[in-house]
């Protein structure tokens, strides 16, 4: 029998992979390594290289207890080869194996690095998501545009999730309209996230984190997160149980100081294989059919793992090895330094930022209508926006990172991913939390120095791109808004956002 390299990644750290589906403790050898090239190709948030490295170590040891020989090779090793591809070589050389069985990565930066490795390798496909490949490529052959709430209302038939006789629970496929309430600071009964004291193994990795990387965006230290299966799935319990009942009404809000509200913070789990989307699904229909949450929170959470998660992979995948890289704006501004922490007296983008900066972690609404919204507005340059969002966040693999920022918020895909671009003035974010009471800023002006600068970058975007969007269905209101303003208003609100860029451009504080 041929000997064989069965290759595991930092996101493949579950039990259900595809590469060790016919795997024999007896032949073959696992391989597993913390790599240069994988740790480096953007300079990740110190808290996401020590989860991954922490949790690959932790399966590592549940692989050898369960009677695998497992090759590990940690990031200081002297031997290390510094690549997935490198490593296999080595691997191979010392044990004399004859082939590699490796489950399909989720960029396309790994599997052409594969592809182009000098050894037989047998790249089987991710059957982890619940919508392979192949059927999303079926699904959106032929159609004019790939709508994501048609691909969500096909899942729910086919994985029968809050389904009830072929029709949809509560009557409605989609309840997003009763999910956007603003939270109150008040609030003295929110349940936090479940945390984690770090073990010995993940001490070590935080000091290597700290050692080898003491550069990179974000804090270490403290370090909460879960590193392994059990307590992943601890975690999902405490959500469902805690948060999931208030998830749904207040899922788009934001508090100053309170990053967390009611989410899950549970994607970073499930994006390295600790948790499975069919598990955290099942928990939260469960827990609808056991009458303790609400239809709106139950089916807002479903929507965003069966209906968004799968799609842009599906995205992703279908679009091709160059998606990443499309910038159909023309946008061309270098990332502003508030970005990576500079000051800024917006104070929306403060808490944004400084939450991710700590925790590795900020929810949709934030990253959509906050920080991705201002870059969008701002004309900053979408490939450097993906590997900002590709840095900073625990979660973040290109597969989803990618069409979220290229795609829906930044519309550089020209609208794959989304129907018209998500932008906004201030008075989004000022329904939505309490940052405008707290700003420098006047979120009712317009122009002046004391305008949210949201304002007037809104219009001055909209004013920018008007031969593409002015025929956009969804935005004819917006423009006849515009149209409607004094000439000298215009004016005006296009020389405050003239001054906002050229302070960017300059360096200053904004």
């Amino acid at each position: 029998m041929v000997k064989r390299l069965i290759l595991l990644l930092g996101d493949q750290l579950g039990p259900e992979v595809s590469a060790l589906r016919d795997a024999d403790p007896e032949t073959d050898t696992i391989v597993m390594a913390e790599v240069r090239d994988e740790a480096t190709y953007v300079p990740h948030h110190p808290k996401k290289i020590a989860f991954l490295f922490s949790a690959m170590r932790h399966r590592a040891e549940e692989l050898r207890a369960d009677g695998w020989r497992v090759l590990y090779t940690e990031y200081g090793d002297r031997e290390n080869a510094g690549s997935i591809p490198g490593e296999l070589l080595r691997r191979a050389e010392e044990t004399g194996a004859g082939k590699v069985v490796a489950t399909e990565p989720g960029e396309w930066r790994l599997i052409e690095a594969l592809q182009d490795c000098p050894l037989e390798i047998e790249m089987r496909p991710d059957d982890r998501f619940l919508c392979s490949r192949r059927d999303f490529e079926a699904w959106a052959k032929g159609r004019k545009s790939l709508t994501m709430e048609w691909f969500y209302r096909e899942m729910r038939k086919r994985t029968g999730y809050l389904m009830k006789d072929g029709q949809p629970e509560g009557g409605k496929w989609n309840f997003d309209h009763d999910n956007r309430k603003p939270a109150e600071a008040s609030d003295l009964f929110r349940s936090d996230p479940m945390s984690f004291t770090p073990d010995e193994i993940t001490e070590k990795v935080l000091d290597l984190v700290e050692r080898e990387f003491p550069h990179n965006f974000g804090t270490r230290r403290p370090f909460d997160m879960a590193v392994t299966r059990g307590d992943a799935r601890r975690a999902l319990a405490h959500f469902v149980k805690r948060q999931l009942p208030e998830f749904g009404a207040y899922q788009d809000a934001m508090l100053v100081d309170e990053p967390h509200l009611n989410h899950a913070l549970i994607s970073p789990y499930m994006n390295a294989g600790l948790l499975t989307p069919q598990e955290v699904c099942d928990a939260v229909a469960e827990a609808y059919a056991a009458g303790g949450v609400p239809i709106n929170s139950a089916e807002g959470f479903i929507r965003q793992v069966i209906g968004w998660r799968e799609f842009v992979r599906g995205v992703y995948f279908l679009e091709g090895p160059d998606y990443p890289h499309r910038n159909r704006l023309n946008h061309q501004r270098a990332l502003p330094p508030v970005y990576w922490g500079a000051e800024t007296k917006m104070k929306c983008m403060e808490q944004a930022v400084g939450q991710t900066r700590d925790l590795a972690y900020a929810h949709h609404i934030q990253r959509l209508m906050v920080t991705g919204n201002f870059a969008l507005l701002a004309g900053v340059d979408p490939a450097e926006v993906h590997e900002w969002y590709l840095s900073v966040y625990a979660d973040a693999y290109e597969w989803v990172e990618s069409p979220n920022t290229v795609g829906m918020s930044q519309f550089a895909d020209g609208g794959v991913v989304a129907s018209k671009p998500y932008v906004s003035s201030g008075n989004y974010i000022s329904r939505m939390s309490d940052y405008c009471a707290n700003c420098a800023y006047d979120v009712k002006q317009r122009t002046g120095a004391d305008a949210c600068p949201f304002n007037p970058l809104y219009w001055a975007f909209l004013d920018r791109h008007r031969e593409r969007f002015e025929s956009n269905h969804r935005m004819g209101q917006m423009y006849a808004t515009w149209d409607r303003m004094e000439p000298d208003a215009r004016k005006e609100i296009l020389a405050t956002a003239e001054r906002v860029l050229k302070d960017l451009s300059d360096g200053k504080p904004v």
